[in-house]
């Protein structure tokens, strides 16, 4: 039976999977101050290299020119000796007198060699008198005719460094020349010796190098805090995307009050466009409130300002460089909505407690009747209603634009409730022409406001509203009866946030709407001022130029003179609600 050969039986399980290792590779560093340190290390190792192969080239070439010039001195001195007339005078050998001088010279001098020839150019003295008799190895016509020659060359004794200059007699011809060599082995010497020192000096530079670029790369680390040029990217792509995503406005500036960043917002709210960027605070707002408070020199927290038509409140942080971020939030929906609040609460107030007299004069109509006293309850509710129905046509009459009336009908209303007599003045006359209606009434809404609260509680506390027109200008006047305005605060109360009034009861805040009445008439090229009213209390006067449209002409009236809807003195109801306009 043939040998069955032996084969290596297969394994019962697969063989066990390597690990995978995987090695760290070496690459460019991902952090900030790990980068800038491995480049400012290559820019010192590359300039002080630079600096050395600098330095080194020129030397180099300064050694061979001082060797060369060292044996063309020794060319010169021997050629001044009488080496002419021993070399008129004898032939040339290894004992001649021109060998003995020449040798002599040599040894003194410490050059390689200082060969004598004659004007064939034949050797007279060699270092190997062997030479002596043969001609030279290299081409002796220049000296021979009269030139200094200085080079570097190979010749019999190798690579040298030579000086040659022609040997002349007492009569000035030539008569042959001397030819000195310095072994440039002791050149190269000299070079190499000096690469050390050098070497030294570069490496203590590039250690101060190399030190100073640490330290500045430490700095940047903490300024930087640790981060790579990817975070630093991502970081600022996300501020962008936040800045102009977010419905606040950010105010950023510099240590010396310059604006540095603006968002879409901010510059929505503040009025102001891309190119106040880089402008100081007050030359790109101007002078005011809100340039005082972005500025810090007004300080608190949710500080009120206003600009323009809007009512802001601003927060300012300072931050580490000197700098500092301002946030801006639109509270001018909130203040109207706050105004219109208060608002309706007066008017609740005022209904409840018509709702008392209306009660206490039911029962006293229920009395009359009840004493069949029918003559007396007909006098009692015609007066009744006639009062109400008088206020409403007196102001009609003088007010022709309807919401100026209704403002004015519910005001004198809210106001008899609180113990206040709200007249217009007989020299009250409005037409029918605003051009916007809604300003003035927040105007007249607020200094009635402000009017009817400093009267309440006064003796005989009233408050009188004037309207005129001249030309197309209205001119408002506003008194009252209360405590007046000091002549030192006159000013001040136009300023945003200061007032003398309780905190309202929808948390809002006071001090805004004398500071909208003065923006209001200054944006229309008006003016606003406060003094002191015949019964002593405050009179305010607003002066609104071109308030009013040009008069229609005799077809564009409709419906009744001064171009008023419906009937010509047609009352407004007294039922009417005040539109919103108290102060704050």
């Amino acid at each position: 039976m043939p040998p069955v050969s032996a084969r290596p039986s297969a394994p019962d399980t697969a063989p066990t999977a390597r690990p995978v290792v995987r090695r760290r590779r070496l690459g460019w560093p991902r952090r900030v101050f790990a980068q800038v340190l491995l480049m400012q290390l290559l820019i010192v190792l590359g300039v002080t290299a630079l600096a050395t192969g600098l330095f080194l080239a020129p030397l180099s070439a300064q050694l061979d020119d001082q060797a060369m010039r060292r044996a063309l001195a020794i060319a010169e001195t021997t050629a001044s000796t009488d080496l002419a007339a021993d070399l008129t005078a004898s032939r040339p050998s290894a004992t001649g007198p021109v060998q003995r001088e020449a040798e002599r010279i040599r040894r003194e001098t410490g050059a390689e060699y200082v060969v004598v020839m004659d004007r064939w150019g034949v050797r007279w003295s060699h270092t190997d008198p062997a030479q002596i008799g043969r001609p030279v190895s290299t081409d002796p016509s220049a000296v021979l005719a009269g030139r200094d020659l200085m080079e570097i060359d190979s010749g019999t004794l190798g690579r040298s460094a030579r000086g040659k200059v022609p040997l002349r007699d007492q009569g000035g011809t030539i008569v042959g020349a001397v030819s000195v060599g310095i072994e440039y082995d002791s050149v190269r010497a000299r070079l190499l010796s000096a690469i050390p020192g050098l070497l030294a000096y570069a490496g203590g530079a590039l250690a101060v190098g190399a030190l100073a670029a640490y330290l500045i790369s430490r700095r940047l680390q903490r300024r930087t805090h640790d981060l790579a040029f990817s975070d630093i990217s991502a970081l600022l792509a996300e501020r962008e995307a936040m800045l102009h995503g977010i419905r606040e406005g950010v105010l950023a500036l510099d240590r010396a009050g310059r604006i540095r960043l603006m968002n879409d917002e901010a510059q929505r709210l503040l009025g102001l466009g891309p190119e106040a960027t880089g402008k100081p605070l007050d030359e790109a707002l101007g002078a005011g409130r809100t340039a005082e408070v972005l500025a810090g020199r007004v300080t608190g927290e949710d500080l009120v300002t206003v600009r323009g038509q809007r009512v802001l409140i601003a927060n300012r942080m300072p931050t580490d460089d000197g700098g500092a971020v301002a946030t801006l939030r639109d509270r001018t929906e909130l203040e109207r909505l706050g105004r219109e609040l208060d608002a309706t609460r007066g008017l609740i107030d005022a209904l409840r407690a018509q709702d008392h007299e209306h009660a206490n004069r039911l029962h006293t109509l229920l009395g009359l009747l009840e004493l069949e006293l029918y003559e007396e309850a007909v006098e009692f509710v015609t007066e009744v209603v006639g009062v109400h129905r008088a206020t409403a046509e007196q102001v009609t009459e003088k007010v022709r634009d309807p919401l100026l009336a209704a403002l004015l009908v519910g005001k004198a209303t809210v106001a008899a409730e609180r113990g206040v007599g709200l007249r217009v003045a007989p020299s009250t006359l409005l037409p029918d022409r605003l051009v916007e209606p809604r300003e003035l009434v927040t105007v007249v809404g607020n200094l009635v406001d402000n009017a009817v609260d400093a009267a309440a509680g006064s003796g005989r506390a009233r408050v009188e509203v004037e309207l005129r027109a001249e030309g197309r200008t209205v001119r408002l006047r506003v008194a009252d009866s209360g405590p007046g305005v000091p002549a030192g605060h006159r000013e001040l109360v136009f300023t945003e946030g200061w007032s003398t009034k309780d905190r309202p009861a929808h948390g809002g805040r006071r001090g805004l709407g004398l500071a909208l009445v003065r923006r209001l008439a200054e944006r229309q090229g008006g003016s606003v001022a406060v003094a002191e009213a015949e019964a002593g209390g405050a009179e305010f006067t607003v002066v609104l130029p071109d308030a009013l449209a040009d008069p229609p002409g005799p077809d564009a009236a409709l419906g009744g003179p001064d171009g008023i809807p419906g009937r010509p003195g047609e009352a407004v109801p007294a039922s009417v609600p005040s539109p919103p306009g108290g102060a704050r």
